[in-house]
């Protein structure tokens, strides 16, 4: 009798340790689906959203090659690109004016100046050496913008 009971107690206990583990199982299984899922969901969002961004990209670039191709082609033109030139710089100075509203028209000149100069230098670099003008040389022609002390 008591053989029995042990045997039904042992019985018992792995029928229910099985049954546990048989249980855990699933949950577990069904926990991966779900976070598989989601990490699948997660990654086709991201890759929409960079997509879409590189497109939006894209679009911005090709919008501002186009907008400096079309300011070329006006000032091009002697009479009109005269006038165009002055009514680009002019929206140029309102548009830096709203990040700078405490700047003037020189302080507008010496940044526009300091930049042109580093995308020319930029530019000049890639001419051969007989060609090139000499660093210094293009240095002095950049106006001195230095704030007066």
């Amino acid at each position: 009798m008591f053989r029995l009971l042990r045997w039904l107690r042992n019985s018992v206990l792995l029928i229910w340790l099985c049954g546990a583990l048989a249980l855990s199982t699933v949950a577990l299984g069904l926990q991966a689906l779900t976070l598989t899922a989601q990490v699948a969901s997660v990654t086709a969002g991201a890759s929409a959203a960079a997509m879409k961004h590189r497109k939006d990209l894209a679009r911005a670039v090709a919008k501002t090659k186009a907008k400096a191709r079309l300011r070329r082609v006006l000032v091009a033109v002697p009479v009109v690109g005269a006038g165009a030139a002055m009514a680009f710089e002019a929206q140029d100075f309102r548009d830096w004016q709203v990040d700078n509203p405490e700047g003037t028209f020189s302080d507008y000149s010496c940044e526009v100046a300091g930049l042109s100069a580093e995308v020319v230098d930029e530019v000049l670099q890639g001419f051969p050496e007989g060609v090139r003008p000499s660093r210094e040389w293009m240095l002095s022609q950049v106006p001195d913008c230095a704030p007066a002390s």
